[in-house]
């Protein structure tokens, strides 16, 4: 069976179109959000000093821990709600990703439930620094801490905060969370995503949700 073609307006309806540099002003935001919108994506990913701020008909997504994941869970869950407060629609939590790699997933889970109190009715996506994950506990590490995730109040399991040296998303690691979360909750693909083609497979491999920060390029490559 010949797969359907993916068009650009439907990858840019599940593109969250991002900008997190430590360097971004102000200005910068009101310009990813004016983009977000030229585009057509899903929201706007900036970080919560951004807010508050005007994203039309795009949802506005924060990220919250980001990016190491050593807040403690208390600051994040304050973090979320502050954002809920001033406008966020869906928070990206980062978690304790060495508390992953040490097989405490009882600590994960109960961070995570933690974080969805504070974010209230938000869409809560956890970021699980997936090729850290696959690089120390492997593929069944990965899909337990995913489990935990969605088991503790995650709406998305997320790959990347796009700024771990080990790396972004990858095929195998969304094909793994996919499998992990089953049809219950989204997969979000970020970090190093540059090319249609990389986006095509990524969706091919189950992820519901992007996170990219050159959408124009990435969306140039799938036809109208």
């Amino acid at each position: 069976m010949t797969e359907p073609v993916l068009r650009r307006s439907d990858v840019a309806a599940i593109v969250d179109h991002t900008l997190l540099k430590p360097e971004a002003t102000r200005e910068d935001a009101a310009a990813t959000a004016a983009e977000a919108a030229r585009l057509g994506t899903y929201s706007v990913c900036l970080s919560p000093s951004m807010l508050p701020i005007d994203t039309g008909a795009q949802k506005t997504c924060v990220v919250v821990g980001f990016p190491s994941g050593k807040h403690h869970s208390l600051v994040k869950a304050a973090e979320a709600r502050l954002a809920v407060d001033s406008g966020a629609d869906e928070i990206d939590m980062v978690i304790d990703i060495g508390a992953a790699v040490d097989g405490r997933y009882d600590e994960i889970f109960a961070e995570i439930i933690t974080v969805r109190e504070g974010a209230g009715d938000a869409v809560l996506k956890v970021i699980v620094e997936s090729a850290v994950l696959l690089d120390t506990i492997g593929p069944d590490g990965l899909a337990e801490v995913c489990r935990r995730a969605v088991a503790g109040g995650a709406d998305f399991v997320k790959t990347s905060t796009g700024f771990h040296p080990a790396g972004g998303a990858s095929v195998e690691a969304v094909r793994i969370m996919r499998e992990a979360v089953g049809t219950g909750a989204g997969v979000k693909a970020s970090g190093g995503i540059r090319d249609s083609a990389f986006a095509a497979d990524l969706i091919a491999a189950g992820a519901s949700r992007l996170g990219l920060s050159g959408t124009a390029e990435v969306l140039s490559g799938f036809p109208e």
